[in-house]
């Protein structure tokens, strides 16, 4: 009996088994039935279970196979394209790191024969010193940069003379490209990692400046080359490039003489030209060079006329090397060596001309982020907002840029001409009678003004200022500096036929504005976006129409470890549905850093004042040391260039130009304001002059602001231990918001720490413009007037956890707000209200 019940047992759990067997077991698909899933797979990769009955029923020739088996094909299906996704990325990221394993390797053979050689110099330097005749000098340790140029000797107004150049040239590229005929040095903050660009060096100890960079870029080498030889579209100091001759030398390449002009980035310095011959070539291992030089001695080139309003600079041999790799891409090599002829310039500016770091960020670093840009977009990983092409996006980039270097050079042969000079505060006011708003390639779109445009531009020295710092907060907080009545005028020359004074149409700015981004580049070094600015009119008839401003803006140099990069901000009003081909009229803030020598700090001091538009940016008793007591990190010096333009009437052009200069002027006064204030002098680049601490007001109103504490509420506002000037640096550092606000009809406040200033949003300098009823809702309003009795009476109050609003508009909650009165030295007198927020936080 107990056999049998087994057997039974045996028998129906092997049927069990094999039914469980036949339900998953392998399905050979046809042909006919793997065209059929893959026609689906293609709309749908993970279709329903009722997509999939829907398939068996439509489709014939998959009605003999299950439901959940054509689960296990779709899964099956998208786990091979996942794995061949995943392949073919690891693909390409192994050709990339075999290609820059191989480029490295390439730099460190050349940093060895760099070390052999300076052994070998050292050497020979060491000999010369024991040797008795002084005057046996061997000077064949001299690199090929100090060499004098052999070029001008030779002929070269005729082809064998230039093919004689130009293999010199090339000759000349390649030791300083892979060889060492400079000596190169690591660009500081600039490290080489998995994550960069490339590799980037400068040149030390060499004539002129020079920079050097390497990466690998994964496009093809004609199409590099291509987009390189194209100067202006990827060098945004570059106004023209001209080709006067191009012929084909004997080996398959090509010779081209080249007329370049560049901007000056400052209305204190000329700009520059280049008369130069270019050499393109194919090397014997497949490499594709462009290299370049300039000629001189020749007297060729382009008319004096054309070339009056610049200073002739020199291209040392520089140029591409580049190489294609095995599965694509190519390795590329940028040198670019110059004689920017610094002698030009005053003393002041040199540093300018005479930093290899500028280059780099200028000319070398900015070619090959551009050629990754374009590889990125190229292969689609690169994704913009609002609908709008990558090359759309990049054109108005360029447009804005070049924009505003044409207002800041206003050269006279595109129709610039000074109106008035202000001898006073060098304030220029040009005009431009021919130029109209014209847009790139749609003439019904370009708006021409019977009067032209007019510039209002300045220059300044400013010391002891992060140049990102202060662009980064022009960006942020534009109501601290603009003028939206100015904004406005310049907003309605968009619309054809509008011409309105500044004040015929009053206009009030809600103080809020709105940044949507567009794009940036790979490394976000620029930013392209769309700036609305909330306005309303103060008619009684327009009460509810909308003033709202949209400007287009491009902010660059924002990175505070960038090393030699200028910060920019440049905008011009556009209109809200602006076309791809809008004109544009652009305006902004250019800031550079001028990297003075060690020796220069001593000197420092005096130079800031040599510009009559620097003599008001003294920062005052508190931080007005000797320049022998000042750390020579502080001793920094930038040049702020400003340009506004503005479209005029012919009626009106006087009328505008006051109106021009006058908001220059008032702009100079608020950027001179808000650079005292971010200038890192004392406690903290956040903290300005007024909690520096030689400022005896900062430090008594801490002092006042702990005791009032202690005194109503019974405690200790800050640790025992803080006396003296800590009591300061303990109160900016707490951790809580503590702001304090004036006794008057319209409290404003009038001091914050930093933890205030964080949660509000804001400056010390833009502090003083805040209310205290604007950072509370209405709750926060109600709570503090049924408490404020009782904060006058008692001299603190207790506020419940609330909301409250920062000046970007974000909501603000606290568990728990403290305010009591502030008294004076003699404990009767009331200085003003105190708040602190306990426990605050983003909502």
């Amino acid at each position: 009996m107990a056999m049998a019940v087994a057997q039974h047992m045996e028998s129906s759990s092997g049927s069990s088994i094999n039914k469980h067997l036949d339900a998953g077991k392998y399905v050979r698909y046809t042909a006919e039935q793997v065209e059929a899933l893959e026609r689906v797979y293609a709309e749908c990769p993970k279709p329903s279970s009722l997509r999939r009955q829907q398939l068996i029923r439509e489709c014939p020739i998959l009605s003999n196979i299950e439901s959940k088996q054509i689960k296990v094909w779709f899964q099956n299906r998208r786990c091979r394209e996942k794995q061949r996704k995943e392949s073919s990325r690891l693909q390409t990221v192994n050709r990339k790191l075999t290609a820059m394993n191989k480029l490295l390797m390439e730099e460190n053979d050349r940093l060895q024969k760099q070390v052999s050689q300076l052994v070998c110099e050292n050497g020979y330097m060491r000999q010369q010193l024991h040797t008795v005749n002084p005057s046996a000098t061997d000077a064949s340790c001299d690199s090929v940069v100090t060499t004098p140029q052999q070029h001008s000797l030779r002929d070269a107004n005729n082809p064998a003379g230039l093919l004689s150049i130009a293999e010199d040239t090339l000759a000349e590229f390649l030791s300083k490209a892979t060889g060492t005929a400079v000596d190169w040095v690591q660009m500081p903050g600039m490290k080489p990692g998995p994550d960069s660009v490339g590799i980037f060096a400068i040149s030390r100890s060499c004539s002129g400046v020079a920079a050097r960079a390497c990466g690998l870029v994964s496009l093809e080498p004609t199409k590099i080359a291509e987009i390189l030889k194209d100067r202006p579209s990827w060098f945004r100091d570059c106004r023209n490039l001209e080709v006067f001759t191009m012929f084909p030398a004997g080996n398959g390449g090509t010779i081209e003489l080249v007329y370049t002009q560049t901007f000056a980035p400052t209305t204190l310095a000329p700009a520059r030209d280049f008369w130069t011959l270019r050499y393109t070539a194919t090397l014997e291992n497949g490499s594709l060079v462009v290299c370049e030089r300039s000629l001189s001695g020749s007297g060729a080139g382009p008319s004096a006329a054309a070339a009056a309003q610049f200073v002739r600079a020199e291209v040392l041999p520089s140029g591409y090397l580049i190489r294609p790799c095995e599965g694509g891409g190519s390795i590329i090599h940028i040198v670019d060596h110059l004689n920017l002829e610094a002698w030009s310039v005053g003393e002041v500016l040199r540093p300018l001309y005479e930093s290899s770091k500028v280059i780099a960020q200028k000319m070398t670093i900015a070619a090959l982020r551009y050629i990754r840009q374009i590889a990125q977009e190229t292969s689609g990983e690169v994704v913009y907002g609002l609908g709008r092409q990558p090359t759309v996006l990049r054109t108005f980039s360029q447009r804005l840029s070049r924009g505003f270097n044409d207002a800041i050079n206003g050269f006279n042969d595109d129709g610039w001409s000074i109106m008035n000079c202000d001898g006073t505060e060098d304030v220029i006011i040009a005009i431009n009678s021919s130029k109209s708003l014209s847009s790139t390639s749609n003439p019904a779109n370009a708006l021409s003004f019977l009067g032209g445009v007019l510039c209002a531009k300045a220059s300044m020295l400013l010391q002891n200022v992060p140049p990102a710092v202060l662009v980064r907060f022009l960006r942020e907080h534009r109501s601290e500096w603009a003028d939206f009545n100015v904004d406005a005028y310049s907003a309605a020359s968009l619309k054809a036929g509008t011409y309105a004074y500044p004040g015929m149409k009053p206009t009030r700015f809600t103080g809020s504005q709105i940044i949507m981004p567009l794009g940036h580049t790979i490394e976000h070094e620029e930013l392209l976006e769309v700036v609305r600015l909330e306005g309303h009119s103060l008619a009684q008839e327009d009460t509810f129409l909308s003033r709202d401003i949209h400007l287009l803006q491009i902010c660059n140099g924002i990175d505070e470890n960038a090393v030699g990069t200028c910060s920019e901000l440049v905008f011009a009003p556009i209109d809200e549905m602006f076309p791809d081909d809008a004109p544009l009229l652009p305006s902004g803030f250019r800031v550079i850093p001028l990297d003075s020598k060690p020796s220069d700090a001593q000197g420092s001091l005096i130079r800031n004042r040599t510009l009559d538009l620097t003599s008001s940016l003294e920062v005052g008793p508190a931080t007005n040391h000797a320049a022998g007591d000042a750390p020579l990190g502080q001793n920094t010096l930038s040049v702020l260039t400003i340009a506004f333009q503005f479209p005029f009437d012919c009626n009106l052009q006087d009328n505008v130009a006051t109106m021009a200069r006058q908001y220059v002027h008032s702009v100079i006064s608020s950027v001179q304001r808000v650079a005292m204030a971010i200038s890192p002098s004392g406690l903290s680049p956040a903290v300005g002059p007024k909690l520096s601490p030689g400022s005896l007001e900062a430090l008594t109103l801490a002092h006042w602001i702990c005791q009032s504490y202690s005194y109503h509420l019974g405690a200790e506002l800050l640790r025992s231990e803080s006396l003296g000037d800590s009591v300061l640096k303990n109160l900016w550092q707490h951790q809580d918001a503590i702001l304090c606000c004036s006794l008057k009809s319209l409290p404003v406040f009038i001091f914050a720490n930093q933890a205030g200033l964080d949660m509000l949003e804001t400056t010390l300098v833009a502090l003083q413009d805040i209310t205290l009823d604007k950072i509370f809702d209405e709750s926060g309003r109600k709570a503090l007037c049924s408490d404020f009795a009782k904060l006058m009476q008692e001299g603190f109050a207790y506020l419940p956890a609330g909301i409250c609003m920062s000046t970007m508009g974000r909501h603000v909650s606290y568990e728990q707000a403290v305010a009591w009165k502030v008294l004076a030295a003699d404990e009767s007198t009331v200085h003003c209200l105190a708040f602190s927020f306990v426990n605050w936080s983003f909502v």
